[in-house]
């Protein structure tokens, strides 16, 4: 039996997370590990169940959702983060986008959602509620990467870019605010991604992308 997808949920209001829980129960590829009423709550478990998806809201206080991701990017964590808004500001989405957060759901639209997020997020794509496209667009507007770069992530993106400035590895972990590991893997990923071969494949990919990163 394949092993089912594990997921905490975090959100401060008791009503909305049973309604988001009870779309999840459907699933029988989801496990819900754990549930957190704040980003404390939430980064904890994150710590100790070691889900594959954690799914927070944004405005959570003291720690928001927003913040609990960065810690998760920041610390090497392996799970991917759904986050759940009531806003489609575009400041704290672009924030969210640059931060590796996969998954971005508006919650009047979560529950007939978030199950459809969690499935796209587990396989390492992007999943933003359809009224938010125009978000992602514009994010995108003017930035014409190139087709063999289309599936990297924008934290990945980052990366190749800090590559072709010939940055080492300590030298973009500081600027990305990461640690020295999370980018070495970030490395991996990505020639992985890119079938890349060779000890300077992707260096010499970088350099040659470096006018349109």
């Amino acid at each position: 039996m394949a092993e089912k997808v594990k997921v905490i949920l975090a959100d401060d209001h008791p009503l909305f997370r049973a309604g988001v829980r009870q779309s999840l129960e459907q699933s029988d590829t989801i496990d819900i590990a754990g549930e957190a009423a704040s980003g404390e709550e939430a980064l904890k478990l994150i710590l100790d169940l070691k889900p594959h998806v954690a799914i927070l809201d944004i405005q959570m206080p003291n720690i928001t959702g927003l913040e609990v991701a960065k810690r998760i990017e920041h610390m090497n964590l392996d799970a991917k983060v759904v986050l759940l808004t009531m806003l489609d500001d575009k400041r704290i989405f672009f924030d969210a986008m640059e931060c590796g957060v996969l998954g971005y759901v508006l919650k009047d639209s979560a529950v007939s959602e978030i199950r459809h997020a969690v499935e796209s997020v587990c396989e390492g794509k992007y999943y933003i509620s359809p009224s938010l496209s125009g978000l992602l667009v514009e994010r995108r507007k003017g930035r014409r990467f190139p087709p063999e770069l289309k599936d990297l992530t924008p934290t990945e993106l980052r990366v190749i870019k800090l590559i072709s400035d010939l940055k080492s590895n300590k030298e973009i972990a500081d600027e990305l605010l990461i640690s020295k590991r999370t980018v070495e893997n970030h490395r991996v990923n990505i020639v992985k991604k890119l079938h890349l071969e060779g000890s300077n494949a992707l260096l010499k990919l970088a350099l040659k992308h470096k006018s349109e990163l």
